[in-house]
C-alpha cells in the first residue's frame, strides 16, 4: 500500500446515528446529521441516514455537491454562513441556509426570486461563544427586516456553542434562545416551527434533562462519527469511538539513538522539538506525516508503541517493546480524534476505504 489509508466502518457510523437519534427522539429534537469532518463523504452520509437522522447538514457547498451528485436528495442545510458572493449558488443547492447578515439575505431573497422560489432560514443568534450570530438586542428588528424580504421564509433560530471558544451550552442558554424564539412569535405574529439550538456539545445537558421543550432541533456530527460529547470529549454510552482507523505502512525499522547529536536549530516546522534520553531505541518510520494528519489527535492501537514526532511526510515510533514483532512492511492503526479526523479525510494523499459488505456506489470511493 504506497499511501496511508483511512478505514470508514460504516455500520458503526448508523449504529452510533440510531443512538444518538434515538436520545434526541426521545426529548423531541430532531437531528440533522453533519458530514462536514468527512467532507461530504456520500458513505458517511447514507449510513447517518439509515441511522435515522431527518437530513444531511454541511459547511461547505463542494462537499452538498458531492452529495447530490452520488443521488442524496437530503443534503439540504448550509451550515456555514453564505457568502455574498454565492448567493445564487445557494439558492440552486440547498433548501435551507443559516444566516446572520442582512445584506446577504437580500441577496439570496433576489436570488430566490429570479428563480421563482423560496429560501429557508435560520437565523442564528449570539448565545455568548463569539462565532457567529445576531445579538439579542437586535434580533427584533432583524427579523422584521427579513420578513419583508420576497422569496425568504423563516424557518427559525439557531445557536452555535463551544466550537470557537468552548463555551458550554447550559440550561439558562438555551432557556435564552428558546425565550428569544417566543419573542419572535408573540412580536410579528408567526410560527417558528425549528429552534435549533445543539450540535454534540449539548448531549450532556440533553442527557441530564436540562434542555428546554422548545428546542427541537440538533446539528450533530462528531457524536455519530466518532462517538464523544465534546464538552470533555467522553465516550458517548451504546456508540463507537473507531468507526476511523488510520492505517500506515511501517517504511524503515532501525536501532538509533533516542536523542540526536550535533549542533540543532529548528525543525523544518519551526519548533524546537525536546527529546527523552532512553538510550538505544528501536525506530520506525511510517508513511504518513503533518501533510496528512494532525499527529497529536492520533493514537496507535497497538499499545506497543510510541508516537515520537512527525515531519511532513514521516511519522516516527519508538517500537522497541515490539522488537521482533514488528516488521518493515507491517501496517500499523491508528485511531484519531476530530483535529485529525479533519485533516485525514482532507488530505487527497490518505487514501478513503468504506468498510461495507455490498459494494460502494458511484460516488462513494
Amino acid at each position: 500500500m504506497a499511501s496511508p489509508c483511512l478505514t470508514i466502518d460504516l455500520d458503526k457510523i448508523e449504529h452510533n446515528a440510531r443512538s444518538i437519534v434515538g436520545l434526541c427522539n426521545g426529548h423531541g429534537i430532531e437531528v440533522a446529521g453533519v458530514t462536514k469532518v468527512s467532507c461530504g463523504h456520500p458513505g458517511v452520509a447514507r449510513a447517518m441516514l439509515r441511522g435515522g437522522v431527518s437530513a444531511i447538514a454541511d459547511s461547505r457547498l463542494e462537499n452538498i455537491h458531492r452529495l447530490r451528485a452520488a443521488g442524496i436528495d437530503t443534503a439540504g442545510m448550509l451550515l456555514r454562513l453564505p457568502a455574498l458572493s454565492a448567493v445564487d449558488e445557494v439558492v440552486e443547492t440547498v433548501a435551507i441556509s443559516l444566516n446572520s447578515e442582512l445584506a446577504v439575505l437580500a441577496g439570496l431573497s433576489a436570488a430566490a426570486c429570479a428563480r421563482g422560489r423560496v429560501h429557508d432560514v435560520l437565523l442564528m443568534v449570539e448565545l455568548g461563544d463569539l462565532r457567529e450570530g445576531i445579538p439579542p438586542h437586535d434580533l427584533l428588528p432583524f427579523v422584521g427586516e427579513v420578513l419583508n424580504l420576497p422569496g425568504i421564509r423563516l424557518r427559525g433560530l439557531g445557536g452555535n456553542l463551544a466550537c470557537f471558544a468552548g463555551v458550554v451550552p447550559t440550561e439558562a442558554s438555551m432557556q435564552q434562545l428558546a425565550g428569544l424564539a417566543d419573542a419572535v412569535e408573540q412580536a410579528f405574529g408567526i410560527t417558528l416551527d425549528r429552534v435549533s439550538g445543539i450540535n454534540s456539545s449539548g448531549l450532556e445537558l440533553l442527557g441530564a434533562g436540562g434542555m428546554p421543550a422548545r428546542i427541537n432541533h440538533a446539528r450533530i456530527g462528531e457524536a455519530i462519527l466518532l462517538g464523544r460529547e465534546t464538552i470533555q470529549r467522553r465516550p458517548w454510552p451504546g456508540t463507537w469511538q473507531d468507526a476511523f482507523v488510520l492505517h500506515a505502512e511501517v517504511l524503515e525499522l532501525k536501532r538509533k539513538a533516542s536523542v540526536p547529536h550535533g549542533e540543532r536549530s529548528e525543525d523544518a516546522f519551526g519548533r524546537r522539538p525536546l527529546f527523552e534520553d532512553r538510550g538505544e531505541i528501536l525506530r520506525a518510520l511510517l508513511n504518513v506525516g503533518r501533510e496528512d494528519v494532525d499527529i497529536n489527535g492520533i493514537a496507535p492501537l497497538d499499545a506497543r508503541l510510541t508516537i515520537l514526532g512527525a515531519s511532513s511526510g514521516y511519522l516516527v515510533v519508538d517500537a522497541t517493546p515490539a522488537t521482533g514483532g514488528i516488521r518493515v512492511g507491517d501496517m500499523q492503526a491508528f485511531t484519531l480524534n476530530y483535529s485529525a479526523l479533519l485533516r485525514a479525510m482532507t488530505s487527497e494523499y490518505v487514501k478513503k476505504r468504506p468498510l461495507k459488505q455490498s459494494a460502494p456506489a458511484a460516488g462513494e470511493g
